[in-house]
């Protein structure tokens, strides 16, 4: 049997790592247990994180890890969680090398990210081909941009992404499904509505470089919009008891967390994507601070005999 631990991390991503220095800060005994595949490794930089705009993402968990090493409770381990389950008050997680039990959990697992089955597509993800305008949306501003997705969907997407620029073409990639007023609202905005169906992103210099349609063909493009889902990429919240919410525009299973990012399973919290409806560096870092910190507030009162406040409530069987 391992280390008795105060708390495990499970994902040392920006909610893992930021958790994680919340509690060595507490003198808590604290293991980040690290798979090193943060979704957004693909991206050139991070967007709109204040103070680290443009980063690469590596960089800034490996600066994390860093300032992690001067705190002695914490430990940081290359791994996977296999498994876990609640023992005698604690939870007891099953990860390579042996099983470890803890008193709290904080899963930062984050998330599988489901993209849309097109060609050309995946060696282009994270750069030219982006899901959030938000975190892509400046540096890919003036440029010709497309929309992928018709319906309510693809409306807003492309009236949001026109403040980045005036050139935004919407590819609803089969009948648009809007009706006379949101054509409308595209025409006003100065965006066409391109019916025909997409088949193959074709890229040079390993940026998009045109969009390629059933009929054979090209429409010029260097940045695209596109839909995507995103799920639970690990199994242990289920097996930990902790219940998701109803399904959202993208997050497909996000956990139900208090505003402490408890779940519904008692001393289980989550952090990050795994229990977000938007996906942003800048909020992973957020959560992750506020779980750990409502993980060293309820270890205190089960310390010192105290009430804790209850965990959200379980969704009826």
């Amino acid at each position: 049997m391992g280390t008795n631990w105060d708390c495990i991390v499970v994902g040392g991503g920006a909610a893992g790592l930021s958790a994680a220095l919340v509690l060595g800060r507490a003198r808590r005994r604290t293991l980040v247990v690290d798979a090193g595949a943060p979704s957004n490794l693909p991206a050139e930089g991070i967007g709109g994180l204040l103070g680290h705009d443009g980063r690469p993402a590596a960089e800034l968990y490996a600066m994390g890890r860093a300032e992690l090493g001067a705190y002695p409770t914490v430990e940081v381990r290359d791994g996977t969680v296999e498994g876990g389950e609640r023992l005698d008050g604690a939870f007891a997680l099953e990860i390579a090398g042996g099983r470890e039990l803890t008193r709290r959990v904080i899963l930062a697992t984050g998330m599988d990210y489901r993209l849309p089955d097109l060609p050309g597509l995946a060696p282009l993800w994270g750069r030219s081909v982006f899901h959030c305008p938000f975190c892509h949306g400046w540096e890919m501003r003036d440029a010709a941009l497309a929309v992928l997705g018709g319906g309510g969907g693809g409306l807003h997407r492309a009236l949001l992404l026109r403040g980045w620029s005036a050139d935004v073409v919407l590819l609803s990639d089969g009948p648009a499904e809007l009706d006379a007023g949101d054509l409308e609202r595209l025409s006003a905005a100065g965006i066409e509505v391109d019916e025909r169906p997409v088949v193959n992103l074709i890229a040079r210099d390993g940026a998009l470089a045109a969009v390629e349609f059933a009929d054979g063909s090209t429409r010029a493009r260097e940045g695209l919009l596109v839909p995507v889902t995103v799920a639970q990429r690990s199994s242990l919240a289920a097996q930990l008891g902790a219940d998701p919410a109803a399904p959202g525009p993208v997050a497909v299973d996000a956990l139900v967390v208090d505003t402490m990012f408890r779940t519904t399973a008692e001393g289980v919290s989550a952090a990050g994507d795994a229990s977000a409806q938007f996906q942003q560096v800048a909020g992973a870092i957020s959560t992750g601070s506020l779980a750990a910190a409502g993980v060293v507030q309820g270890l205190m009162a089960e310390d010192h005999g105290l009430e804790a406040a209850p965990v959200p409530a379980r969704r009826a069987a």
